[in-house]
């Protein structure tokens, strides 16, 4: 699938500009870990792309969430390694990831959260006049952005063998690469 199929295919499931934008987002964190590890850009962009496709479907029931993701990136044809990173990336599920992308898949999910709760309390709103300390401020506040679950974005040294400030940074810069399709 090319990603531009796969844009396709996310806007033929997904109505909420927002969680559009959530995507799109994943999508160039992805792109940029998978250039800091030397990984395939278009696969684990994809992934990011595709992570939430049953999120409308599901949105009544999130105990299904990803499992019905992966069950149709599945019958798509997909591959398996996508499929999984998909299915894991719910942390409700407790299925521990195991490979690389899906590590990565797991802990960008809520980063993207941060990053953007960070940018819109700035007088610009904008991702441009963001900071890597700024954002690593906002992840101290333990009440600021309280979806943006710190403790799995912490594991990105775990999992990654990333600091948390590099992880940032590699974040941040990826996002504010796309800041136009953000409208941030």
């Amino acid at each position: 699938m090319t990603r531009e199929q796969g844009f396709e295919l996310l806007k033929q499931n997904i109505s909420n500009p927002n969680l559009i934008k959530h995507c799109l987002a994943v999508e160039a964190i992805m792109r940029a870990l998978a250039c800091h590890f030397g990984q395939d850009e278009e696969k684990w962009g994809l992934t990011g792309l595709l992570h939430d496709i049953d999120y409308e479907k599901v949105k009544d029931d999130l105990s299904q969430h990803s499992l019905l993701g992966a069950k149709i990136l599945e019958n798509l044809g997909l591959p398996e390694d996508i499929c999984q990173a998909v299915k894991v990336h719910n942390e409700a599920h407790g299925i521990l990831p195991e490979t690389r992308l899906e590590k990565a898949l797991f802990v960008t999910d809520p980063l993207t959260g941060l990053i953007v709760a960070a940018a819109l309390v700035l007088p610009s709103k904008k991702l441009a006049d963001l900071s890597v300390e700024n954002v690593l401020n906002r992840f101290k506040e333990k009440a600021f952005a309280r979806g943006a679950n710190r403790e799995i974005i912490k594991k990105c040294e775990e999992y990654l063998n990333l600091g948390l400030e590099n992880f940032i940074k590699i974040g941040l810069e990826a996002m504010q690469g796309i800041a136009a399709n953000l409208e941030l």
